[in-house]
């Protein structure tokens, strides 16, 4: 086993106060950690801690052994570099007709879908399975968050419909965030496990509600360190989190951004939205659209609309 070094950093954001580190020095035997790390060579906090290591690189240790878990493939692959593969369109209908008539409407200028809570839950998987097997990629929605077990579960049955994504609540802790990461990477189909930090909806006034006082950016970062050194495959987060997050993480995790708005849209219900541009240049891998694409007069020319600001922005 590799020799272990601890090193407490008090009051250190977006961390907080006694946040552990372990710094682990390779030994004779040891293998290298294939997980991601929670803090990148570019990122000032990493610096900080490489430093107070002698230059050994630093993993956080919330999940015994979680430096050794194997990635899940990443979402975001390095041949993608068009607009048309990088939106996801949301399915946020509450019937099968619906979403199926949007997508044989949206055609080929579309191949990402997310199906959530509303629709998932009113026509269940067989939809899932006919957009996969149309060719469509999927992006399930679902939010898990309870037990470790019951979770690891819930993500093993949603790889079985060959979706592409799946989400997670980040805040439901280190080693529930684990059992999913872990579930993933043992199906045949390896979804990228995204971790929903703070949801677009919410500002700092209601995470105070629920006793969050650190702030939205703070508990957004948080969450996301947690996630990355847990395993997961990728983040959800609103794009006014997206430069800090590459700042503290690097690249290497998907980044998938909601709330996206075009210039001049309506907000509606969402606290936190950045146009597409912004989005894109700020990090973001992939934009997740409802609203803005599926309540358009014409769906396909919105979509199109979004896609080349993508194009324009990369």
């Amino acid at each position: 086993m590799p020799r272990k070094r601890r090193w407490r950093w008090r009051n250190s954001p977006p961390f907080g106060a006694r946040t552990e580190f372990t710094f682990f020095k390779p030994g004779p035997r040891h293998t290298p950690a294939v997980g991601p790390l929670l803090l990148r060579p570019h990122s000032t906090f990493a610096a900080a801690f490489k430093a107070k290591a002698g230059g050994q690189e630093a993993l956080p240790c919330t999940v015994p052994g979680s430096e050794f878990l194997p990635r899940p493939a990443l979402g975001y692959p390095e041949s993608m570099q068009n607009g048309r593969d990088r939106l996801i369109v949301a399915l946020d209908v509450a019937s099968e007709e619906k979403a199926r008539a949007l997508v044989r409407r949206l055609g080929e200028g579309v191949s990402f879908y997310k199906v959530g809570k509303e629709l998932f839950t009113a026509v269940g998987p067989a939809l899932v399975r006919d957009l996969v097997a149309g060719g469509k990629k999927v992006f399930l929605d679902l939010k898990f968050h309870d037990i470790p077990n019951t979770v690891a579960g819930a993500v093993g049955s949603a790889a079985s419909l060959g979706v592409s994504f799946l989400t997670v609540h980040a805040s439901g802790g280190s080693k529930m965030l684990h059992a999913a990461a872990q579930a993933a990477a043992q199906s045949a189909a390896r979804p990228t496990v995204l971790a929903v930090t703070v949801l677009t909806s919410l500002a700092s006034g209601d995470l105070e509600e629920v006793g969050v006082s650190a702030g939205v950016e703070a508990q957004v970062l948080r969450l996301a360190g947690l996630a990355v050194n847990t395993g997961c495959g990728g983040i959800v987060a609103s794009a006014q989190e997206a430069a800090r997050l590459r700042h503290a993480f690097g690249s290497a995790f998907t980044l998938v951004t909601p709330g996206i708005r075009p210039a001049g849209g309506i907000a509606a219900d969402q606290a936190r939205v950045v146009t597409p541009e912004d989005a894109i240049r700020a990090g973001a891998d992939y934009l997740v659209v409802g609203r803005p694409i599926t309540a358009a007069d014409d769906p396909c020319q919105a979509a199109d609309a979004i896609i080349r600001q993508i194009d324009l922005s990369s």
